[in-house]
């Protein structure tokens, strides 16, 4: 079953189990994938790849739109929107450690032969590739400064 049949059939279940969060967040997630799938191009698919991208994308903006309701003193709001990210997160593949990040960071670099700040950009490029999904972009980005640096 790909990702679009199981949010299909979880909005189901949200709808009898009267999870109000649970559902309206789904909807919203179906929408995205159904412009997916009818974008242009898309032949009317949508991959589990494709999905995954758009889910991150989703508990990404979640995530700052929290950030932003806190600053403004509304945590209201910023519970709510957490409260989306982390049913949009049981999606999600399960996001890497600190320490498993560092490893498999040092073993690209090693790959590449990357030596200084100068050949990030060589890092990122395979690291962002490598570790799509299983870690954020900021921090792939800061623990690469952190040990080219």
């Amino acid at each position: 079953m790909d990702l679009f049949e199981q949010v299909s059939n979880d909005i189901k279940e949200a709808m009898k189990a009267k999870d109000k969060v649970r559902l309206e967040t789904l909807r919203n997630v179906k929408k995205f994938f159904l412009e997916a799938k009818t974008a242009p191009g898309a032949n009317d698919t949508l991959t589990d790849e494709a999905a995954l991208k758009i889910l991150q994308k989703l508990a990404k903006q979640g995530k700052d739109a929290a950030e932003i309701y806190v600053g403004q003193k509304r945590q209201d709001l910023a519970d709510a929107e957490l409260a989306q990210v982390a049913v949009i997160e049981t999606y999600l593949p399960k996001q890497m450690s600190a320490g498993e990040l560092e490893a498999a960071l040092k073993e690209i670099i090693a790959e590449v032969g990357a030596s200084g700040a100068k050949d990030m950009g060589k890092v990122m490029g395979v690291a962002t590739k490598k570790l799509a999904g299983k870690a954020e972009g900021r921090a792939i980005s800061a623990m690469v400064k952190q040990l080219l640096g």
